[in-house]
């Protein structure tokens, strides 16, 4: 598995762990009534859009290079 291919998996990881994670503080938000909680989930789904866009400008960057 070379770097890029590692790279990219680490970054669809974490996005999954991202948008897990902002789900689970809305719920919680839900649950409580917290407004921490809201802004950790809202913080959670702005980590996952900008974890997508980086992800898709690594992708951009080194479309030259191979998986392999």
């Amino acid at each position: 598995m070379s770097l890029k291919a590692f790279h990219v998996f680490f970054v669809v990881i974490s996005t999954l762990c991202a948008l897990g994670f902002g789900g689970w503080a809305v719920a919680d938000y839900q649950r409580t009534g917290r407004g921490s909680a809201l802004l950790l989930g809202i913080l959670g789904f702005a980590a996952a859009a900008a974890l997508v866009w980086y992800g898709l400008w690594f992708l951009r960057k080194l479309k030259n290079v191979s998986f392999l």
